[in-house]
């Protein structure tokens, strides 16, 4: 199985996440997404492919996020959009992708849907 995570090594939710892709006996590409984050087109794929809205992959409790003026519920997504692409620590993580789907796994055992 091809599976790619997006992974954020300080983040213990995306450690446990990649632990459980690794205990089914596959390697994933892991993407550092802060040293290479992905294009806004693949970071809308992305949130879309997972049943998402723009906000739910935003990371609020980022202190960026309130010094941005993103908490403002009429930031559009496309402002949204922006900010993460500026700053790839507003990306909220784990996103993994699988033949199965894509998902933000928080909580980890998420990952389990796609595996």
């Amino acid at each position: 199985m091809d599976i790619t995570i997006f992974h954020n090594t300080r983040c213990g939710t995306s450690r446990t996440t990649l632990e459980a892709i690794r205990a089914t006996g596959v390697e994933p590409r892991v993407v550092d997404y802060l040293a290479q984050p992905p294009t806004r087109d693949e970071l809308k794929d992305l949130i879309a492919r997972a049943g998402l809205q723009v906000r739910d992959a935003v990371r609020s409790k980022e202190a960026l996020f309130k010094e941005l003026g993103l908490d403002d519920p009429a930031t559009t997504d496309d402002a949204l959009l922006d900010a993460m692409v500026a700053h790839p620590i507003l990306i909220n993580r784990p996103f993994v992708v699988t033949t199965k789907g894509v998902r933000l796994c928080r909580p980890s055992e998420l990952v389990q849907e796609i595996l």
